[in-house]
């Protein structure tokens, strides 16, 4: 690996990708929430992804190690796609309607456990060591600490916040088994271009699923207001065109596991951005938990370098 041509600028490269799916996909929650006030979920969340998708492709058509996409390689990008963005992000959006964002964020703290137990059973990975067990339990404490009180808080646990609360959790697992299905499928050479077609792929299920549901119908984007077109705006470009691509560079460079913390951190975000920017409460058991949380992402991220 000394000899990787990225070697001489990996650690660097590593602490940028890191810092795009810690910090802005924990953003992305709040943005989401913005924009499906007024805009159709799954409309909103396949044109995001369909607009990001066709400028990384492009992009990527003018990169120097572009390649005509195989039939394979757009089998993977729809498999991919299908996992991660249709029924990973489109299922959390859906939720999002009905829970808040910082739950939403919580209960997407349960992927690390299925990465590491999906590279496991799938990939043949080692059997997940002590510390790395201990690592993922105590992300999730801590992250039930940062907003459990929220969750025991709540306005009671109706249909639509119990679907929402099912919709996270087969959202986790999905997009872990997305990221997992990706490691080993044949993807172009170009992370760029790998990751427009992902998008293109699933973006489109998305408008599919969308007109499928009848969201079409009464749509007038003049009423949708600035505010949800920021949202929007935002997810498009930090959500999909930078994070993203970070997070599937991510997943060609590092361990799975330790990709998977970033799912420890975007509650922290979520709930931080929430206090700052919507006055929401910031108490004394958040700050323990968000401190558990770093703690579980050095046990994790230790235990990978050595491994």
């Amino acid at each position: 690996m000394a000899n990787h041509p990225i070697a001489k600028h990996s650690r660097l490269l590593l602490i940028l990708a890191f810092a795009a799916v810690y910090l802005l996909w924990g953003s992305t929650y709040l943005a989401i929430k913005y924009a499906i006030v007024t805009m159709p979920p799954l409309l909103m969340a396949g044109a995001r992804f369909v607009v990001a998708g066709g400028i990384l492709a492009l992009a990527g058509r003018a990169s120097a190690d572009y390649e005509t996409p195989t039939l394979a390689q757009w089998r993977t990008s729809f498999v991919v796609g299908a996992l991660l963005l249709v029924g990973g992000n489109g299922m959390v959006v859906l939720a999002e309607r009905a829970l808040p964002s910082s739950l939403a964020a919580l209960l997407v703290a349960s992927e690390p456990f299925w990465v590491v137990l999906l590279g496991w059973w799938w990939l043949g990975q080692p059997r997940p060591s002590g510390r790395v067990v201990l690592g993922l339990l105590l992300g999730f404490a801590g992250v039930y600490l940062l907003v459990g009180e929220q969750l025991m808080a709540g306005a009671g646990a109706s249909y639509a916040q119990l679907g929402g609360v099912a919709l996270v959790l087969l959202a986790a697992f999905s997009w872990a088994a997305g990221s997992i299905y990706g490691l080993r499928s044949p993807v172009p050479k170009s992370a760029v271009l790998a990751s427009g077609l992902q998008m293109l792929a699933g973006g489109s299920l998305l408008l599919v699923l969308g007109t499928i549901t009848g969201e079409w119908r009464g749509l007038h984007p003049s009423q949708f207001g600035l505010a949800a077109w920021l949202g929007w705006g935002y997810l498009v470009v930090f959500g999909s065109l930078v994070a993203f691509t970070a997070y599937s560079w991510l997943l060609k460079h590092a361990p799975p596991a330790r990709v998977a913390t970033y799912a420890y951190v975007n509650p922290v975000v979520a709930v931080l951005l929430g206090w700052a920017m919507l006055g929401e409460k910031l108490t004394a058991q958040m700050l323990v938990g968000a401190a558990v949380i770093v703690g579980s992402v050095v046990l994790i991220t230790s235990q990978q370098k050595k491994g």
